[in-house]
């Protein structure tokens, strides 16, 4: 197995840019890259595997978790949890898609009270 690769700058600055805007979301290491939480729930963890590819996982509503499971590259279900999707990410990667999937998670994980303060995107 490889080593896992560092998360660039330009993809954390991105993401950090995307979560700016989420009440009381927060960014912190994660055993692996980096996760942004609100509360306790994690929205989103951005991490290199290895295999040297970087991913991103979120969540998601059941129904979207089997739609993206079956588009293929470059998304994927994970193997752990229910509400979990996947994506590959790289400099070819439609970031406004990403910043849109960022927020639906974070509708999904933060208390009520939060994610009625955002306005969610549909894809």
């Amino acid at each position: 197995m490889g080593e896992r690769p560092d998360v660039p700058d330009w993809m954390l600055d991105t993401l950090r840019a995307a979560t700016a805007v989420l009440p009381e979301c927060r960014e912190e290491r994660a055993w692996v890259g980096t996760r942004w939480r609100v509360g306790q729930a994690t929205i989103a963890h951005l991490f290199g595997g290895e295999d040297g590819l970087f991913r991103i996982t979120l969540r998601g509503d059941p129904d979207d978790v089997a739609a993206f499971s079956h588009l293929g590259p470059p998304y994927f279900k994970s193997d752990w949890g229910s509400k979990v999707i996947g994506m590959l990410l790289d400099e070819a990667t439609d970031w406004g898609e990403v910043a849109e999937m960022v927020t639906i998670s974070y509708c999904i994980q933060a208390p009520r009270h939060l994610a009625d303060r955002v306005d969610p995107p549909t894809i």
